[in-house]
């Protein structure tokens, strides 16, 4: 079956839905029924799941998040309820609404003194719920809070804990090449990004500040180019390895993976160590 995929904010997961006989497409608003209530999301991409079998309902594994599951085991996949329509967008709260319901949450972590910061405040479609997205470098004990937040809003309260990077993505910002930032116009999924792809484009010896994003970590423009300066890698002999110029014995010292050429150490007669010259591959 072709299963939907839905986000109900930026910083949170991707949801499966059944799309049942509705015609959608990506930047949809829909209404859905979840685990915690209604609520409503924005369409994020399609997905093909096998079907079971026996021809019962489909289920997905507890690896692929699932908004109306009853368990941590597996879950059946609801349908969309509708699209959403204007007068589903008048029902949320406005904006000076959700500044002063941020500003009061703040005000609360400030004087409990707790180690976290607060991103912002999301109400659920159907009134029953508040929850307050925060970053912290460790474990919180936000019990206390909860409490004052239960009291004074006098709804169910959950606060999240999110990575810097879905922040960063929620935030928005621009980036060292002067557009706004990848993570929040086109990125689906905020990959791992690694030292060794710094180290195979041959710029982690520009230093981290250079190569790290607004969130703090690498840029998740280094994964882009990652197959391409792979492929030329493979097309330059490896480092450490005997060649030869001009029938001259020597040994590869450095790559130039762009340039597509190799600093070579050539060796004398007696097998010293001579110069150093750069040589074109192939």
């Amino acid at each position: 079956m072709k299963a939907v995929q839905v986000q109900f904010a930026p910083w949170d997961k991707k949801y499966n839905f059944d799309q049942g006989d509705l015609v959608l497409k990506i930047g949809d608003q829909v209404v859905v029924k979840t685990e915690l209530g209604v609520e409503l999301g924005k369409i994020v991409g399609f997905i093909d799941l096998p079907d079971q079998a026996d021809g019962a309902a489909s289920t997905l594994s507890e690896q692929t998040p699932v908004a109306g599951s009853t368990g941590s085991g597996q879950g059946e996949i609801k349908k969309i309820i509708r699209i959403a329509e204007a007068a589903d967008f008048a029902k949320l709260p406005d904006v000076k609404q959700l500044k002063k319901d941020f500003v009061f949450c703040k005000k609360l972590i400030e004087k409990y003194q707790l180690p976290m910061k607060l991103v912002e405040v999301r109400y659920s479609f159907d009134d029953s719920r508040i929850t307050f997205p925060f970053i912290a470098d460790s474990r919180v004990d936000f019990r206390e809070l909860v409490k004052d937040l239960t009291k004074h809003f006098g709804k169910s309260i959950r606060l999240q804990q999110i990575g810097i990077r879905d922040e960063a993505r929620h935030c928005g910002d621009f980036g060292h090449c002067g557009r706004p930032l990848c993570c929040g116009r086109f990125l689906g999924e905020l990959n791992s990004i690694t030292s060794e792809m710094a180290e195979l484009q041959q710029c982690a010896h520009r230093g981290s500040e250079r190569i790290s994003g607004v969130c703090g970590r690498l840029m998740c423009c280094l994964s882009f180019e990652e197959d391409g300066y792979k492929k030329m890698a493979e097309k330059l002999p490896s480092l450490n390895s005997e060649v030869k110029v001009d029938g001259k014995k020597g040994r590869v010292v450095a790559q130039h993976i762009l340039k597509q050429t190799v600093d070579v150490q050539l060796f004398g007669k007696n097998g010293e160590a001579d110069a150093v010259i750069e040589v074109k591959a192939g």
